[in-house]
């Protein structure tokens, strides 16, 4: 048996495994969008671009999902990057495993639950009670954009964390010591030498955040009680609910777009960074 045929047994089970899992849906949704929704609901096989001129009809979902989206993984990155470098660089080792048990706690917990958690303590009885009582009063913060952003930053906070941990942890401590022996100050080692050797941690947090946040439906549902919904919620509306499958169809496709568009762009951004980076490195 030749090298070559070889290495297409070894690659056969993944790509039959991606070919079923992925391409086959994504290829039924793709017709699907080109069709009609049945008199009963569902899918009439056709051939037509109403979906799609009718895509505007959905355009708050995109409109909260594009802009809550970078917003919360932003939001996480702003608060992950210095947990994950306290833990990697300034922790005791002895403490560290504690520590990272401790940010992954919450994730054994159901999301459902940590989000009630949050319709309590943003609703009525919980912060907006508290400043009440020290005269702020009239304070409304559940069902809206903050208290969709304070949901997702809890809840993927740890997917944020893990991936710089790693990065940090693998950080070369003697780059450290040699920008402090050639006089840099300690901000201008964490931007010039840490900040840039740190980079494939963040690029992979924020993407791991950023296309979770993107099909995102119950953290906006339970938070955004229904005035603040992503793409995810219409989605689920159309499909479960209207029954309009071909109209789903054409808004799941052209969300698929937009975040291969999205991440084609930022992976572009991070192959640049990451040239600086090994500009760093050699320096």
């Amino acid at each position: 048996m030749t090298q070559r045929a070889r290495n297409w047994l070894l690659i056969a089970p993944s790509s039959a495994l991606l070919l079923v899992m992925l391409v086959l849906p994504l290829s039924f949704v793709f017709v699907f969008s080109f069709g009609e929704r049945g008199p009963s609901g569902g899918y009439v096989p056709a051939f037509t671009l109403e979906q799609y001129a009718n895509l505007p009809a959905r355009w708050t979902a995109f409109k909260n999902t594009l802009i809550l989206a970078p917003l919360g993984t932003l939001a996480a990155l702003l608060i992950a990057y210095p947990l994950a470098y306290q833990l990697a660089v300034r922790t005791d080792p002895k403490w560290k495993t504690l520590l990272l048990v401790l940010v992954i706690v919450p994730f054994w917990t159901s999301i459902l639950i940590r989000s009630y958690a949050w319709i309590y303590i943003l609703g009525g009885q919980g912060l907006p009670a508290l400043l009440g009582s020290i005269g702020i009063e009239n304070v409304r913060l559940i069902y809206t954009p903050f208290a969709v952003t304070i949901g997702i930053i809890y809840g993927y906070l740890p997917l944020m964390v893990f991936p710089i941990y790693v990065a940090l942890d693998r950080l070369d401590m003697r780059l450290l010591e040699a920008s402090s022996d050639l006089g840099a100050r300690p901000m201008t080692t964490f931007f010039r030498v840490t900040l840039p050797l740190s980079v494939p941690g963040v690029a992979t947090g924020c993407m791991l955040v950023f296309i979770l946040l993107m099909g995102e439906f119950l953290i906006p549902a339970l938070l955004g009680g229904g005035k603040v919904f992503f793409v995810g919620n219409a989605l689920v509306d159309l499909f479960l609910q209207s029954r309009n499958w071909a109209y789903g169809s054409a808004v799941a496709f052209t969300l698929i777009v937009v975040m291969l568009i999205t991440v084609t762009i930022y992976m572009r951004l991070i192959a640049r960074l990451q040239t600086g980076r090994e500009d760093v490195a050699v320096m």
